[in-house]
Order: C-alpha cells, then sequence, then structure tokens
C-alpha cells in the first residue's frame, strides 16, 4: 500500500526555537504533509490540542514552562510521540522511553533522518489503517471522510471521523466510553458521554443498513463500544 494517506496525518510540533520549527514545517510540507501546527510551550500545545487533534506530536524535551515529559502526561491522546533530545542526555531518552515515547532523536539530527523516523512511526502506528475499510453493507473512506452505502457517498464530519479512527484502529476490540470521547475531544473528555451517544447514533444512521439494530458498531453495556470490519 502507498504511504500517500499517511501524508494526511495531523502533526503537532513543539519546540521554542522558532528557527528549529520553520525548519522542520518546511521538511514535512516538501515530503507532502499539509496538516501541521506548531507551539513554543507547553500550555499553548495542550491549546492547540483540543482543536488540532494531532496524530503524531514531535516534542522538545526543554520548553520555556515546562518539559516535553511532563507535556506528554498531559496529552494523553493515544497517538505516537518523538522526543528531541540534546546530545548526550543518555537519561532523556530513557525517560521518554520509559513514558511510553516511540522514538527519540538527537539534536542537532539531519532533515533527512527526522522525516524518516516520522515516517517509519507513522507506519508502525497506522499500519492497519486502509483509507477504504468493509462493513457489513458500507465502506468507510477515512482518506476521504465518506462513508459509502446504497451506491450513494455520505461525508461524515471531524468528530465522527475521529471517533470511527479510534473504534478502527482498534478493530473488533471494545474501545471505552472514556478512550472515545478522549479521541474526540482532547484530553478532558469529562461530561461528554452524551454527546458521544449522539455521535454514535448519526454514524450508525450513516453505516448501518438498520441504526436501529446495529451489526457494525455495537455497544458493549458498561463498558464501550465496538468496530465489526469485515474479514478481520
Amino acid at each position: 500500500m502507498s504511504d500517500d494517506y499517511l501524508l494526511n496525518k495531523r502533526i503537532l510540533l513543539v519546540d521554542d526555537e522558532q528557527e528549529l520549527l520553520d525548519m522542520v514545517v518546511s521538511i514535512l510540507r516538501e515530503a507532502g504533509f499539509c496538516q501541521i501546527a506548531t507551539a513554543k510551550t507547553v500550555n499553548d500545545a495542550l491549546d492547540l490540542t483540543d482543536k488540532f487533534q494531532p496524530e503524531l506530536a514531535v516534542l522538545d524535551v526543554m520548553l520555556p514552562d515546562g518539559n516535553g515529559f511532563s507535556l506528554m502526561k498531559k496529552l494523553k491522546g493515544g497517538y505516537p510521540i518523538l522526543f528531541l533530545t540534546a546530545r548526550g542526555e543518555d537519561e532523556d531518552k530513557f525517560k521518554g522511553f520509559g513514558l511510553g515515547a516511540d522514538d527519540y532523536i538527537v539534536k542537532p539530527f539531519l532533515p533527512k533522518e527526522l522525516l524518516f523516523r516520522i515516517m517509519a512511526i507513522l507506519r508502525r502506528s497506522y499500519k492497519d489503517e486502509n483509507p477504504l475499510v468493509t462493513l457489513h453493507g458500507s465502506q468507510i473512506d477515512f482518506s476521504r471522510a465518506e462513508v459509502i452505502k446504497d451506491g450513494k457517498n455520505i461525508p461524515m464530519t471531524a468528530k465522527e471521523h475521529d471517533l470511527l479512527a479510534a473504534l478502527y484502529r482498534n478493530a473488533g476490540r471494545i474501545v471505552t466510553i472514556d478512550t472515545l470521547c478522549e479521541a474526540a475531544w482532547g484530553d478532558n473528555p469529562f461530561g461528554y458521554e452524551n454527546s458521544l451517544m449522539a455521535h454514535i447514533r448519526r454514524i450508525r444512521e450513516k453505516i448501518e443498513q438498520n441504526p436501529s439494530q446495529p451489526v457494525s458498531l455495537v455497544t458493549v453495556r458498561g463498558l464501550g463500544y465496538k468496530l465489526i470490519v469485515e474479514g478481520r
């Protein structure tokens, strides 16, 4: 499968050096990435995440109002993290991996190395994400944010896309209500349960042949929801 679908991933860059941010943005845009957000501080990054909903974050370790480690704990997005570390600070690398980081890169670095690391992380993290997913009686085209049913292309909203993407990454497994709320509304999902139920109803109207008797997006009472994908 082509890597083209990875170029639609939303990437958050957090570093207090404007020159470095400009360089990385240029590298990514030249490679074909089109959804990139930048922040210079922990607070700015947290403010951005609710609106931007990143799918990969590149975090500097040292930031003016904190550090990348504390920021990672606050993000709680379930998406991959790459740390930028100062040369020779092995403890930073070990700490980053201990927190669940996917990779690290040492400053200064070669532009191509950073791009290769980012692409490798995206391939690992989203390796099963086929832009066209077959359900019972419908298909999801993630690359176009559409549902195909009965010969019609039905557009998805951004929240519906985020929820279905989270469900698809865990296809056949239970995804908890809290996890889905975090996927759609960020790291403070409290109070969004009713909104989640409303979105689930609208998603079922789009993907199910009979929304009142769902077979693709099923409820696991007291736990969450499960997406049943054909052939998996």
